[in-house]
């Protein structure tokens, strides 16, 4: 194994905060984190499996503009926004675990849980970080308690609580990029049993990152704005009752991709545009781009090819993104021992994108996407605790879902001096019920056995209408058990052995170009994992240390691959159960207190990953190809991030100073690692110099100060031509923050 620089500098802070700790005596302790990770609340310390949590104050002081910014919370763990479409389609992988496709036939392989409903799409997942309580991490397959599709892990987000007092926060702040951003939570009550919490947001940025000298701006700007309302009502001691309503809206230009295309591809040798090395762009630079947005003639019904490109009309690259959430909670005390809760959630969706692909000047492949998604879901939970041996969790879980894209494909490459017009409907629909049970059992005082399972069914179909006209249906159904040992060796030191299995349903693909390719489902996704690990806090409360050892094991693994066609646009993306895979690693996490105004954070996770088979035989050729060779896109070897707080009183408040580093080891963006969508390592600094005065609050922070470059998505179409999208720049930016009330 490698030698890593962060490795040894890593473990050399936690060694050494754990010395400094445990010398130093003085009264200063950790903050104690609740986690909600089993569904009950618990010590983060007492949770049987790998879970990492960031407070509200911690998450505030990282200024981070949505969840791809606090991806440094855990260790093996990589949060990017693909920028395929409108409001952020994520990439989430854990452990080398997750799904990178602007599809919603794509299920997601990592869960983001917001106060308590799921988001069952990849787009607008990447929540922003407005009013959050808290976040947590679970890594390792959770299908016991949250279910399908979270087969990597979870990220549970809470936003806070009405507190019933009159009282609030206003936040405003202005960035390079020319953007500004504010937003406020207002809290009051209405009478003794009634709390209500609203909250808006804006936040403008009116310059992009990216250049681009065709259209003569820059281009990737951004307008978001969301309205919330938050109401809480306690009609009796026993019972609560609370909605929750969100409105978000967002406005954009497309978000610009770059044409990173090499000598094998078709638009360099055929159009010449070609990067001039491995690591760069058709336009030499990361961060400017040479695509042209276009609006077609009207389609009408059916496909159209018209003559020459002078038909098309130029125009300013556009996307929206507008999701309503409505989630509706219901707790109930029915005795000292006996809790009930109830969850609705509904999440809907209207997205519009018009995007040139292949991120040239010329129109050789574009697209518009008009899509529509919307969920419902229902969970109904029982708890049972008397403070004896036994207490269980168990429950049902329905869910529906449904999404409409009306896809038109402009395809400029295939017929000289003609556009073709291709329309593609598809219309998905998806239902799934679910019992599930999670039973802890203390057997001795130093001995708790943990257990529970979950069945699942899901039932999915899928109409084509358009260049592909075909339907079709399909269900499968699986039990996912778990079972864990923890073991108190002493009040500071718990040791647990864990086994879980995560499923992740099968489909039908979206984007297809045959009626095989439209009516043939790929299979669920499995995986079990195996997990030794260790929690310990230091008798004083300043030292907290958790390490874990995993070994995974993958059946049917579902594989997005972007292959030709010789039909439809040319190139067409299809999932497949190719794969066979084991996937194992190392993670230590340390929180310390060194002094007197001095805490650490810090985690390094190792990571290995390898296929044990991967053969793909495409449907309409016959032709098999075996790629068990290739490495797993975003899952890079070694993580890490060390994070430093250092704060001081003054005579009218406090100052604190912040700095942290993240590495991401090299990895590839792509499945089929492209040479040019390779990652090297990349160190991301962030730093904030922070004062309070009283209730007010101004701070002056930068993120990614090392200026990295590095590539959030990559995409090899078809041995046509590859794209890329970068990682946002250097930012430098001022806040301030006023509490008032309360």
């Amino acid at each position: 194994m490698k030698k890593h620089p962060l490795a040894i500098a890593v473990l050399a802070g936690i060694v050494s905060a754990t010395a400094t700790v445990e010398i130093k005596a003085q009264e200063l302790a950790l903050e104690e984190v609740v986690v909600t990770a089993r569904k009950r609340s618990e010590n983060l310390q007492d949770v049987g499996f790998s879970v990492s949590a960031l407070t509200k104050s911690e998450i505030e002081g990282q200024f981070a503009r949505d969840i791809t910014d606090l991806a440094n919370i855990s260790p093996n763990i990589v949060i990017d926004d693909t920028a395929q479409g409108p409001g952020g389609v994520a990439a989430i992988f854990i452990r080398g675990v997750g799904v990178a496709d602007v599809e919603k036939n794509f299920d997601p392989a990592v869960g983001v849980i917001v106060d308590g409903m799921f988001i069952g799409s990849n787009a607008g997942s990447l929540l922003r970080s407005i009013d959050i309580e808290s976040m947590e991490v679970l890594r390792g397959p959770q299908g016991t308690l949250f279910g399908r599709n979270t087969i990597g892990g979870i990220i549970n987000i809470t936003r806070s609580k009405p507190t019933g007092e009159l009282g609030g926060k206003i936040r405003a702040g202005y960035e390079e990029y020319d953007t500004y951003y504010m937003d406020g939570i207002f809290n009051f009550g209405l009478g003794d049993n009634v709390g209500v919490k609203l909250s808006a947001a804006k936040r403008d940025q009116s310059k992009g990152y990216y250049d681009n000298d065709e259209i003569g701006r820059d281009v990737g700007r951004n307008d978001y704005q969301s309205f919330g309302a938050n109401i809480l009502w306690t009609p009796t001691d026993n019972l609560e009752l609370e909605y929750t309503g969100q409105f978000e809206e967002t406005d954009q230009d497309t978000p610009p991709l770059l044409n990173t295309g090499q000598a094998r591809h078709a638009f360099c040798s055929g159009y010449g545009y070609c990067s001039p090395s491995i690591d760069s762009t058709i336009t030499g630079d990361r961060r400017k781009t040479s695509n042209v947005g276009y609006i077609p003639p009207d389609p009408g019904d059916q496909i159209i090819a018209f003559s020459s490109p002078d038909q098309a009309v130029e125009a300013d690259m556009a996307a929206t993104f507008d999701a309503d959430t409505h989630i509706i909670e219901a707790r109930w005390q029915a005795t000292d021992a006996i809790s009930v809760d109830y969850v609705f959630g509904s999440y809907e969706s209207d997205e519009t994108i018009i995007s040139n692909w292949d991120g040239t000047p010329d129109f050789l492949y574009g697209t518009t996407r008009p899509a529509t998604y919307e969920q419902t879901s229902h969970e109904l939970r029982l708890a049972w605790d008397n403070g004896g041996a036994v207490n269980a969790v168990m429950g049902a879980y329905l869910w529906d879902s449904e999404y409409e894209i009306p896809l038109r494909s402009w395809v400029g490459f295939v017929v000289p001096g003609t556009i073709l017009d291709i329309l593609q409907k598809t219309r998905q629909e998806s239902e799934s019920q679910a019992l599930f049970a999670d039973v802890d059992w203390r057997i001795t005082d130093a001995l708790t056995l943990n257990f529970g399972g979950r069945y699942t069914k899901d039932e999915k179909s899928t109409e084509q209408t358009g260049n592909v006209t075909a339907s079709a249906d399909e269900s499968w159904s699986e039990f996912t058990p778990r079972a864990s040992l923890r073991y108190e060796l002493s009040d500071s030191l718990m040791t647990y052995a864990t086994y879980s299995s995560g499923y992740r349903s099968g489909g039908f693909n979206g984007r297809v170009n045959s009626p095989e390719e439209a009516t043939q489902p790929y299979n669920p996704e499995t995986v079990n994992n195996f997990e030794l690990g260790f929690k310990h806090q230091s008798p004083d409360n300043r030292l907290r240390l958790n390490g874990a050892v995993f070994y995974m094991v993958y059946d049917d693994k579902q594989e997005e691959l972007q292959l030709p066609s010789d039909t439809g646009t040319g190139q067409k993306t299809v999932v497949t159960n190719a794969s066979e895979a084991e996937i194992w690693g190392v993670e230590l996490e340390a929180q310390a207190i060194i002094g007197e105004g001095l805490t650490l954070r810090a985690n390094v996770g190792y990571l290995d990953t390898e296929y044990d088979s991967f053969g793909y035989t495409d449907l309409q050729s016959g032709q098999e190809v075996d790629f068990s060779y290739l490495e797993f896109r975003r899952a890079p070897d070694l993580t890490g991030t060390v994070d430093a707080t250092y704060e001081w009183p003054t005579a009218s408040g406090r100052i604190w100073v912040r700095g942290a580093y993240h590495y991401l080891g090299e990895h590839y963006v792509n499945v089929t690692n492209a040479p040019e969508l390779k990652n090297d390592g990349q160190h991301l600094l962030d730093a904030s110099v922070n004062w309070e005065i009283n209730d007010l609050r101004l701070s002056v922070f930068g993120r990614n100060l090392s200026d990295e470059d590095g590539y959030t998505h990559g995409y090899d179409v078809a041995g046509l031509w590859s794209y890329a999208a970068t990682r946002p720049p250097r930012t430098i930016g001022a806040e301030i923050v006023w509490n008032f009330g309360e």
